[in-house]
């Protein structure tokens, strides 16, 4: 009697014409790596990605050109400033997404995010009104924890994170190699056309056209979101097709209840979910700061400590860096997680950033191959370790809340995310143009300031991973 009581909580429930449970099925059929999901996933985040990133190696040039900046030391300031507004707006809009995600589908809020991207071209002067409307990254990140199965899932989320930081890495590539092209591609472009006349124009539609691209094809996602709505209920005997998620069925002295008649906790006194968006926030704020950064620090001159590099090297170092992080994802990611476990990850990968960093400013001292050698090497390394730190926050969040729930705690994530990321790029820039006012001075001169402050950072968020600070959930 005792087996039978067992077996009957065991067995999971489906219902007819729900999407969700569609997708379950299909996943306990699917034994293998799901390479059409994978690609997908991958596909929308880099459409999300690119439009933030492009700006970076040319807004140095483009602030210069519109003579916006009184004095080139001051560039760095309203460079923040333009990286800080796409934040902004999707701070005030990623937990209205999240509910929607929660009570219409994953899918339509990430066509409509992907739909914003494609006007790109003209939300380029209007980037606070574009993250706004992209409310797609809290959505995908629930799509990706419920579209693989368990054994599946940290590569999965992987892909969110590594999508999201190889769009980081080729969206200034893109708009270094692109920017400008009647100027570097002379035989090519004529500085009568639109593209000499408007010398930015050309990386912005190619965002939209790849956008475009991936809006069409996203129609034809899986919704992965459960409407049950009093469907008729579908039982599945199959002890292989348990998991641990939340749609299942509930027996309690032989009665089952519904998901519908489970009330819904309150997210902000869910601490485990609450301290690994804390964590995720202060990481995320370190590494938006680093991004701006390293673009200003790149190709502004020698004399004021940067690299002198043009906006074509810093592509060929950030397309290096995106394909080095992508054959990370795909080979060593997952085993490392399963060795080592997110929280452990981000500690290693927090502490090992402090080195690194600091080395910076030494490699900027040197010229040639050597520069190029120890810069490529650095700025893997660096994104390596930003993504598999980001990816461990991730796995937390997403298990933390249940399904029904997951849009609305990922719409809470973005939007605390996204403010420490407005302030990223804002402080970024302001610390650069700080910096290079005091190129003599006798404690950390120039860039060894910048690169010390973004160390502090992160040595604070390396701390923050500890208990009691950062708990699990069921511990």
């Amino acid at each position: 009697m005792a087996e039978e009581s067992r077996e009957a909580l065991l067995k999971k429930v489906y219902y007819e014409n729900c999407p969700g449970c569609k997708v379950e099925q299909r996943k306990e059929l699917q034994r293998g790596l799901p390479i059409k999901m994978l690609v997908a996933v991958w596909l929308v985040v880099l459409s999300a990605a690119l439009p933030i990133s492009s700006l970076f190696p040319f807004l140095y040039f483009m602030i210069r050109d519109l003579q916006i900046a009184k004095r080139e030391e001051d560039i760095g300031y309203y460079a923040g400033y333009v990286g800080a507004s796409f934040m902004i707006g999707r701070v005030l809009t990623s937990i209205f997404w999240g509910v929607v995600a929660d009570r219409y589908g994953r899918k339509p809020v990430i066509i409509i995010g992907i739909a914003a991207v494609v006007n790109f071209w003209m939300a380029i002067s209007t980037r606070f009104l574009l993250g706004c409307l992209n409310g797609l990254l809290g959505p995908i990140k629930a799509y990706a924890s419920e579209a693989f199965r368990e054994e599946h899932q940290a590569l999965g989320m992987s892909t969110v994170s590594v999508a999201w930081g190889i769009g980081l890495i080729i969206g200034p590539a893109l708009g270094g190699f692109l920017a400008q092209p009647a100027d570097k591609y002379p035989n090519i472009f004529s500085q009568n056309s639109i593209f000499g006349r408007f010398p930015y124009f050309l990386p912005c539609l190619c965002i939209s056209v790849f956008a475009f691209g991936v809006c069409i094809a996203s129609f034809w996602l899986p919704e992965t979101l459960h409407k049950h709505n009093g469907n008729i209920r579908l039982q599945d005997d199959s002890f292989e097709a348990l998991e641990t998620a939340s749609y299942g069925s509930f027996a309690n002295e032989g009665k089952q209840k519904t998901e519908e008649q489970i009330p819904k906790e309150n997210l902000f006194k869910n601490w485990p979910l609450m301290s690994a968006i804390i964590v995720y926030c202060v990481y995320s704020l370190h590494d938006m700061a680093y991004t701006e950064i390293f673009s200003l620090w790149a190709v502004s001159p020698r004399k004021l400590g940067g690299l002198s590099f043009s906006t074509e090297n810093v592509g060929e170092v950030l397309a290096i860096s995106g394909f080095g992080l992508f054959v990370f994802q795909i080979t060593l990611y997952p085993f490392v997680e399963r060795l080592l476990g997110p929280v452990m990850i981000a500690r290693i990968g927090g502490i090992i950033t402090i080195p690194l960093l600091s080395s910076y400013p030494f490699i900027a001292m040197l010229s040639g191959f050597s520069l190029y050698l120890m810069l490529n090497i650095a700025s893997v390394l660096k994104n390596v370790l930003s993504i598999t730190i980001v990816t461990g926050m991730f796995i937390l969040q997403n298990k933390a809340v249940d399904q029904r729930q997951r849009g609305a705690a990922n719409g809470i994530s973005m939007t605390a995310m996204s403010l420490f990321k407005a302030i990223g790029p804002a402080a970024g820039g302001a610390l650069f143009s700080w910096a290079q006012t005091r190129l003599d001075a006798a404690i950390l001169p120039g860039s060894q300031m910048i690169f010390f402050i973004l160390n502090v950072v992160e040595a604070i968020a390396v701390l923050m991973t500890f208990k009691p600070f950062l708990t699990l959930r069921h511990e």
